[in-house]
């Protein structure tokens, strides 16, 4: 398998008063794209992934999970679209689908200071293997009913089975208890939603 990698250099300004610095890698299968676990607020703004992908990573970790991190998004297309296509039946006619076949946290349990991987598995099904689709992958965290971190990635899809990765390293003094994470992924015209959870203790 034929792997090709990009590295970019970008800065960002998190939601405090300082700034910083990261690297953006990409490869064509198996993505690993986004900052660095450095970042104090965990915010990322306007990360690109990859020349002609047309992605970027957004997003922060607030409130109860300030001093963690957002660390590097990974992807990956193990079904092409006609294997999709395939797999629901699908017709042209039907316009474009999003739906989320899978969101999991790994481990479900986990110390603050320590790193959870929150993935999802979602169909995109499109009229032709030309239509490309604009979709932003969101997953909202929360704790007691608070959001404590919401990072998303806009990127662009064409039709195809994809899986995907963020990892958000905990801050040591992270609060104990039962965290939920909705994953959604959404296009100008179709929106799926999936909910899961991880423990801190």
């Amino acid at each position: 398998m034929r792997l090709r990698i990009i590295s970019l250099l970008i800065c960002f300004v998190p939601i405090l008063t300082f700034g910083s610095c990261s690297t953006v890698m990409e490869e064509h299968k198996g993505a690993a794209v986004g900052t660095g676990a450095g970042a104090a607020t965990g915010a990322i703004a306007g990360a690109v992934i990859g020349k002609g992908t047309g992605a970027v990573v957004l997003g922060a970790l607030i409130g109860g999970l300030v001093g963690g991190a957002v660390g590097h998004y990974a992807y990956d297309k193990p079904k092409s679209r006609e294997e999709t296509a395939k797999t629901y039946n699908y017709k042209p006619s039907q316009g474009t689908i999003l739906t989320i076949e899978g969101a999991s946290v790994s481990p479900q349990t986990v110390s603050p200071g320590n790193t959870v991987n929150l993935n999802s598995t979602y169909a995109v099904l499109t009229p032709s293997s030309e239509t490309e689709v604009s979709i932003t992958e969101t997953r909202e965290i929360t704790h007691k009913g608070e959001l404590v971190g919401k990072p998303e990635v806009r990127v662009n899809r064409t039709g195809g089975t994809y899986t995907s990765t963020i990892p958000i390293r905990l801050p040591a003094d992270a609060a104990t208890g039962d965290y939920k994470v909705i994953t959604t992924v959404q296009s100008a015209n179709a929106k799926d939603s999936k909910e899961t959870h991880f423990t801190v203790k």
